[in-house]
């Protein structure tokens, strides 16, 4: 997106000025513009500032506009190990066994305490994510 280096926060806003997000084509086009800022190494104060500012646009249109699942326990657990593309024998070193890793996934088993504090630790999460939260 950005053809020239801006070299400081004035031409930033002027390459790119920031404005409420309203639509999916401009939450990409945010988004762009900050990979790019973040991919091109060491960033300046000024940059800092500037993807600061578009952070803050990027989370006020998720807050209205994404809906993030309210996972916990083993759902979570779940869409931990997709996302981060594990297999079973990878959480051996928290579980102990894959066996124990299957029958946690297949609702045979429960966590215990230090099954959550673990996972929180690797997935460098809250153990509260654990639990399902009543209203």
């Amino acid at each position: 997106m950005f053809t020239t280096e801006p070299n400081s926060y004035i031409d930033l806003l002027q390459k790119f000025p920031p404005r409420p997000i309203k639509s999916e084509a401009e939450f990409f086009a945010v988004q762009e513009i900050i990979d790019t800022l973040l991919d091109a190494g060491e960033l300046t104060p000024e940059k800092q500032d500037y993807v600061n500012v578009l952070g803050i646009l990027v989370h006020e249109y998720e807050e209205k506009h994404v809906s993030i699942p309210d996972l916990s326990g083993v759902e979570l657990l779940r869409a931990l190990i997709d996302e981060f593309s594990l297999k079973q024998k990878d959480l051996v070193p928290i579980f102990k066994t894959e066996s124990i890793v299957s029958a946690i996934l297949n609702g045979q088993r429960k966590f215990t305490v230090e099954h959550i504090e673990k996972l929180a630790d690797f997935f460098n999460i809250s153990p509260s994510a654990f639990f399902r939260r009543t209203l």
